[in-house]
């Protein structure tokens, strides 16, 4: 660094020694029940925020943020963060670190104690972004329920394990394509957005991970079905892969014939299978419910 260039200071952010401290000090251990693994690399805490495209307007909701690591880093750019903390301890130390390390921002940061699954409102503004280390063992389930409950939420960028960043981002005839991808879609269009290493993280997961950008469909999908219909001969074709869309939406239909013939009135062929078939697809079958 030169003598004109400006010192940047002490980093408001968590590096891997202040993580394990902090843990020392709460009595904590990351726990697989919950799914915790601690981002401890400043970098890739930036990275997610770069690549999240947060906004100095943005009202970004973050589940699961654990110590602090990445709620740090969206705190200097965004207007106001909301986290969702299930982990009592967590959830109690959260603030006075975001206290502690950027004070000027303590204003702009709330804490929500309680079960992303089964959270249905935030505080303050509507959220506009959804940015996420989600905790790997209910990754799905908390990102369509977020996404459900909170249609202000115009952009998502999840950190999810590898395999399912490739099903969330995954396209109709992929081999991994299947009820994540669908559902997915229905609010949103998805892609993978990278990869992240495991030694960013403590305890080092022994699975990749990757990231997954979803930004929410200016319009919503044009169909007299609701989101529960749709959702349910999603959920139906893919019970059963193998079967054929005739034979796997007998249950949904009531019978074989009655599968084949909202098939057909859909204008799909009632030998596809889901695999093949796009959210508007079942959007198209779920109008047909017998």
């Amino acid at each position: 660094m030169s003598s004109t260039d400006p010192d940047p200071g002490p980093t408001a952010l968590l590096g891997p020694a202040d993580i394990r401290d902090l843990a020392a000090r709460l009595g904590v251990r990351p726990t697989k029940q919950r799914g915790q693994n601690f981002v401890i690399d400043a970098n890739t805490v930036r990275r997610i925020v770069r690549t999240a495209e947060v906004r100095p307007d943005d009202v970004v909701v973050e589940v699961g943020p654990g110590l602090g690591s990445l709620t740090l880093a969206l705190l200097e750019a965004a207007d106001r963060v909301i986290a969702v903390e299930i982990d009592d301890v967590l959830a109690a130390a959260l603030p006075a670190t975001v206290a502690a390390r950027l004070p000027e921002r303590a204003d702009r940061f709330a804490l929500v104690h309680t079960d992303a699954l089964h959270v249905t409102d935030l505080p303050g503004p509507a959220p506009t972004a959804l940015v996420a280390n989600l905790p790997y063992n209910v990754a799905v389930p908390v990102l369509l329920n977020m996404l459900a409950r909170f249609p202000t939420i115009e952009r998502t960028l999840v950190m999810v394990q590898s395999e399912v960043a490739d099903r969330l981002a995954a396209p109709p005839g992929s081999k991994v394509y299947g009820v994540p991808s669908v559902k997915a879609a229905w609010y949103a269009h998805v892609k993978r957005a990278g990869a992240i290493g495991r030694n960013v993280f403590w305890p080092a997961p022994n699975v990749d991970s990757g990231l997954v950008s979803l930004v929410r469909r200016a319009e919503p999908l044009t169909t007299t079905a609701s989101r529960e219909e749709v959702f349910a001969v999603v959920d139906a074709a893919f019970a059963q892969r193998r079967k054929t869309l005739r034979a796997a939406l007998s249950g949904w239909a009531g019978s074989a014939p009655a599968a084949e013939a909202a098939l057909t009135a859909a204008g799909i062929s009632p030998q596809a299978r889901g695999e093949s078939l796009t959210v508007e697809d079942f959007a198209a079958i779920a109008e047909h419910t017998p």
